[in-house]
């Protein structure tokens, strides 16, 4: 039985607001997706998931996104995914 998440919510954020920056990420996030773990460790190290369009390897103990496609692109410059909390 693994004790990892199998799924979460990513917003995507500009990156300005990530770290707060005042707003919500939640407030802030110009699109969500919830994704579900796949079985597969992504490039990283850390656990894939998928859904919605979005690709991410997320650690699962910090619930950082260490790397993202968003419908099989890599992030536009300023923006950043963040897991919702």
């Amino acid at each position: 039985m693994t004790t990892e998440p199998q799924s979460f919510t990513i917003l995507l954020v500009p990156e300005h607001l990530a770290d707060g920056g005042g707003t919500a990420p939640e407030e802030a996030a110009v699109r969500s997706a919830v994704v579900e773990a796949t079985g597969e460790m992504g490039e990283t190290g850390y656990p894939r998931y998928a859904g919605e369009g979005f690709v991410a390897e997320i650690d699962p103990r910090t619930r950082v996104v260490e790397g993202v496609l968003v419908d099989g692109s890599e992030l536009d410059y300023g923006m950043a995914a963040v897991v919702a909390s």
